[in-house]
Order: structure tokens, then C-alpha cells, then sequence
């Protein structure tokens, strides 16, 4: 960690090949599958500090971390028990009755009159456990004491393999116990590089020269709470999408969430690829087929759907040393713009190959076919933006940059 300002955190992300889980909670309006490239950020917790790698995630709210009293051999986890600095949270505590109204789940008492929370996914798998607080540091840096986080020692997983990856998650919304709001800093922002699985996450004003100005979309807010609508994530109001020079031929009023809060639009650290509801998924898929007809070889099996929901396909030579030149998409928001263009529009399937060609996949899927209803703009479509998500004047920033090199001038050693 450096510490730049008296006001400014900067530490190194790191875009690791294992899955997070499905960071995004139960509720229909939430993400239901496993990914594979999570952005993970390597601090320590407790006296004396343990080290941790948790998984940064803009969709959730508290942070958590595994505590399993009997840890697969391989696991990471973190053990209470050799902490000196940690107090779990009990029932009584205004933090418990409180500060968790954001839950999916309400939290409950436990036996000990602790505060006990449960947090379920969408692929059936859950994590459960006490809320506690400990001190956490950066890649050890300063302490930050009295830090509210779930030390979950129980829970079911469909891959508990790949999850005894990471020690845990950090949750980075709008909740009040979100490790960003307990922080207590106003904004924050992140660049993750397309290049060289480096990244850069800083909380604090972002002032550098060589930073271009950013462009603003203000986050959508509702007054009364709405059974589909999470009103702590960084919502924003998408209002197009354009294909090389041709906008998709829809009613704006496909992109603005419906009287129950269903459609809206979700920027989220802890999914990879993007997600839009089927209508607009379709006429973006029917669009993009049609401007590279001739240039790439649709992947003609009705029967594969990578990752459950990205249904278009192609065939690539593998001898082939780049892909060809194709149609930049770009997603319209409320006064900014976010363009994907060339490599970060087609994601090639790992280990998959049909005759001597490799197979690609576009990198938006189908909100429908994973039984959510929203649209989720994922981290691979933000690499090489610099992405800040401003808490006090309620807007997220984007402006196209150089992750690596901004990792390389900021110091931050990954």
C-alpha cells in the first residue's frame, strides 16, 4: 500500500484465474452463475495479521471471510482463535439491529445471543456465520481497526475446490457495511489491465495529470423500495447500444427498470462477462452476426451455451495470430460512454476445440438464461478504464487509460 495523500489509499488488484462464486446474491435480480477471473485484493487481518486474498466486489455488501474451524488441508482461511484484536458482534449491538437492513436475509440470534448472518446464491450454495470485527491492513500498511465483517464457518458449495482459492469477498456497494463506507471515503476507483493481469484499486480522490478527464453517469435512485430493485448496488441509467456507427433499433424505455424494479443496470467488480435482458441481447447479438458475416465463422452447435448463457459462438483458426478487425460496441449511459472493442469482445472457450479451430465467445450473454433481471456490466468490459465510483455525489466516472502503465506510475508493485 502507498499512501499518497493523508486522503488517498493505493494498493495493487490482481485478476486471478479461479472463480469467486456467485458474487451476486439470491433475489431474481441478482447473478446466479460461477465465474472464472475474479479481481482479488491481498490484505491482512487480526494481531498478529494473517494474510488473506479477497475477492473485490462492487454487487455486495459485507465483506467475509472464511473461518471454517476445520479448513480443507488446501484451504485458505482465516482462524479467530489466533487473533488477539478479534470481537464478535453481538445481537444487542446497534451494528447488528441496524446496519444490516440491506441484507438479502435478515441476520438472527444465535445460541451465544451473537449476531448471525447467512448469505445464499443463486447456484444453491450459501456461507454462514458471525458477524465480528477485527483490524485489517494493506499490504502492510496502517491498521484499520473495528472493521465489520462476516467470519463465515459454515456453508454449502457446489465447487468447494476452486473456492478454497481465496480466504473470502470484499463487499464494495453502497450498504452501510460495505468495506467502502466503513472506510469512510468518498470515492473510490479502480483500472484493471487487459494485458497483464495487473491492476490498481484506490480510495480517495484520484488527481493525476496524466489522467484524462472523466466522463460522469449519475447513479439511479429510487425513494420507495421495490421487491427487485437492490438499492445499495451502482446502478446507472443505460439507454443504448451501438454497434460500430449503428445504434440498436430499441425503445428507451427496454434499458429503465419496470414498477417492481426489475431491468436495471448494475456495474459489478465481482462478474466477469456482461449480462442484458433477452430483447436487447438479441438484437445485439443479430447485429454484431450481421457486421462480421464473412469475417468470422459462427460456431454452428445449437447445443453449447458457454458459461449458461452466451449463446454466440465462433470458430477461430488456431493458427491464426490475431483476431480480425471487428465492430467496437458501445454501451450508452446517462453522459458517458464505455466502448469494447477488438480482444475484450470475444473470449476464447479454455480447452475447447472443433477440427483445428479454437472457439470463441461474445462477451455479452443473455440475462434471461441465467433467471436474472437486470443488466450487469462485468470487469471484463472495464478493463483498461479507469472506473470511480463517487459515493458523495452519487456517480460512477469512466475514462479510457492505460491500467498497466498507471499501475507502473502509481508505484504499486503486484
Amino acid at each position: 500500500m502507498e499512501v499518497s495523500s493523508p486522503q488517498t489509499l493505493i494498493f495493487p488488484l490482481k485478476i486471478d484465474s479461479i472463480p469467486s462464486g456467485p458474487s451476486i446474491l439470491k433475489p431474481p435480480n441478482r447473478l446466479s452463475f460461477r465465474h472464472n477471473v475474479s479481481l482479488t485484493v491481498s490484505l491482512s487481518v487480526g494481531t498478529p495479521p494473517q494474510n488473506v486474498t479477497m475477492v473485490l466486489d462492487t454487487g455486495s455488501e459485507l465483506s467475509w471471510l472464511n473461518c471454517m474451524t476445520k479448513p480443507a488441508p488446501t484451504s485458505l482461511y482465516f482462524d479467530p482463535l489466533r487473533s488477539s484484536s478479534y470481537s464478535p458482534i453481538p445481537c444487542s449491538s446497534p451494528v447488528c439491529r441496524t446496519q444490516t437492513r440491506d441484507f438479502t436475509n435478515p441476520v438472527s440470534c444465535d445460541s451465544k445471543s451473537l449476531c448471525h448472518a447467512t448469505l445464499s446464491y443463486a447456484d444453491a450454495s450459501s456461507v454462514e456465520g458471525n458477524l465480528a470485527a477485527d483490524t485489517f491492513r494493506m499490504d502492510g500498511g496502517s491498521a484499520l481497526p473495528g472493521l465489520v465483517f462476516g467470519c463465515m464457518d459454515s456453508g454449502s458449495s457446489s465447487n468447494p475446490e476452486e473456492d478454497s482459492k481465496t480466504t473470502g469477498l470484499i463487499g464494495m456497494n453502497r450498504g452501510s457495511l460495505s468495506f467502502v463506507t466503513q472506510l469512510g471515503f468518498p470515492k473510490f476507483s479502480y483500472c484493471i489491465s487487459g494485458r497483464d493481469s495487473s491492476g490498481v484499486l484506490l480510495f480517495g480522490e484520484a488527481s493525476f495529470s496524466w489522467l484524462r478527464p472523466l466522463n460522469y453517469t449519475p447513479l439511479v435512485q429510487i425513494s420507495s423500495p421495490l421487491p427487485y430493485f437492490d438499492r445499495v448496488a451502482y446502478t446507472v441509467q443505460l439507454e443504448g447500444i451501438r454497434v460500430s456507427d449503428k445504434v440498436l433499433a430499441l425503445p428507451k424505455s427496454v434499458y429503465v427498470p419496470d414498477h417492481t424494479g426489475a431491468g436495471q443496470t448494475m456495474v459489478d467488480s465481482g462478474t466477469q462477462f456482461t449480462f442484458l435482458l433477452g430483447p436487447v441481447y438479441s438484437a445485439l447479438r443479430d447485429e454484431f452476426v450481421r457486421q462480421t458475416k464473412g469475417v468470422l465463422r459462427v460456431l454452428d452447435d445449437p447445443n453449447f451455451v458457454f458459461q449458461g448463457a452466451m449463446g454466440l459462438c465462433y470458430r477461430v483458426e488456431m493458427t491464426r495470430p490475431i483476431l480480425p478487425p471487428l465492430p467496437t460496441v458501445t454501451l450508452m449511459f446517462q453522459g458517458a460512454e464505455m466502448g469494447v472493442s477488438s480482444e475484450r469482445l470475444l473470449y476464447r472457450v479454455p480447452g475447447m476445440v472443433v477440427g483445428n479451430d479454437s472457439v470463441y465467445c461474445f462477451t455479452f450473454g443473455n440475462s434471461d438464461l441465467l433467471g436474472i433481471e437486470a443488466y450487469v456490466i462485468g470487469h471484463h468490459h472495464q478493463q483498461n478504464v479507469w472506473m470511480e465510483f463517487d459515493l458523495a455525489k452519487l456517480r460512477v466516472g469512466l475514462a479510457d487509460a492505460r491500467c498497466d502503465l498507471a499501475s507502473q506510475r502509481l508505484g504499486v508493485r503486484t
